[in-house]
């Protein structure tokens, strides 16, 4: 069962962030790495229901990954602040889920509260989408409604903007010969980066015992796939160059051709994980 999505109101439902690039967010976005996954699932290890929170879901990239590897899980929850996102999301799991129960919520990561009745996660994940978020709150929010021996995840890898390397550098500043030297945040102005690390955030919260894991990873793009990936990005959205996007990918395409060898470009990165519990004797 895949009960309705709780409604959302104006204020939280940020359709004009990337409503209408939830397609090319599915298909350009690229996945957790397998080691991840795995890693995720052995939290799981031992527990008779696991209970996903995946927060910040997007398209629903780290449920979908985990539910082939984790058989157990009885429920999922999404949530998002796009709703648009989060019916790709749900669409997407929909073949694979099994007897697994999928609820989605619209809005704040923060302000995610479970149902009286509902399940208690056992593992909240947030991959790619943490600096969005009130962090503080969203942790405090997770210490209310999760299981006592609940994990939590928190993950990334930077982006193409922050990934340094010949031609990712080449088309930082294409974009910014449109846009400004600022890195654009979609909505929201520019972006400036969290005050405070993640891990200091997590020391904060209830859950402080804290390992970090890294996974390297080397992905290659066709050129045509960085353009479909930039259109899904807060810094390179189409909305953000109005009548001159066209111009723009025409631009950043040949730029990308010249770079690229043998058709394709290449990208080294580390893909970081944050396991995050609440300290030994304090549930």
């Amino acid at each position: 069962m895949i009960r309705p999505a709780q409604p959302a109101s104006a204020a939280v439902s940020d359709e004009a962030l990337f409503g209408p690039e939830a397609a090319d967010y599915a298909r350009y976005r690229p996945g957790l790495p397998d080691a991840a996954v795995a890693l995720l699932a052995a939290t799981q290890h031992g527990l008779p229901d696991p209970v996903l929170l995946d927060l910040g879901t997007g398209t629903g990239q780290v449920p979908r990954a985990l539910l082939p590897v984790l058989h157990r899980l009885v429920h999922i929850e999404l949530v998002d602040v796009n709703q648009r996102m989060l019916e790709a999301a749900r669409a997407a799991l929909e073949p694979v889920r099994g007897a697994c129960t999928v609820g989605v919520y619209t809005g704040a990561a923060h302000s995610f509260a479970r149902a009286s009745s509902g399940w208690a996660p056992t593992l909240i994940t947030c991959s790619r989408s943490f600096h969005w978020m009130a962090r503080p709150e969203v942790l405090s929010m997770a210490d209310r409604v999760s299981a006592p021996h609940a994990v939590v995840a928190i993950m990334g890898d930077g982006s193409l903007w922050t990934h340094q390397a010949e031609w990712t550098a080449a088309l930082r500043e294409l974009v910014q010969t449109y846009l400004g030297e600022g890195r654009r945040a979609g909505t929201r102005g520019t972006y400036s980066g969290p005050g405070s690390s993640y891990e200091d955030d997590l020391a904060d919260s209830a859950f402080s015992e804290v390992n970090e894991h890294s996974f390297p990873i080397s992905r290659t793009w066709r050129p045509e796939d960085v353009l479909g990936y930039l259109r899904t990005t807060s810094f390179a959205r189409p909305a953000l160059f109005a009548d001159r996007h066209h111009e723009f990918e025409t631009s950043a395409l040949r730029l990308l051709q010249d770079h690229a060898r043998l058709g394709v470009l290449k990208e080294d990165a580390v893909f970081n994980v944050l396991l995050a519990r609440r300290p030994r004797g304090a549930a």
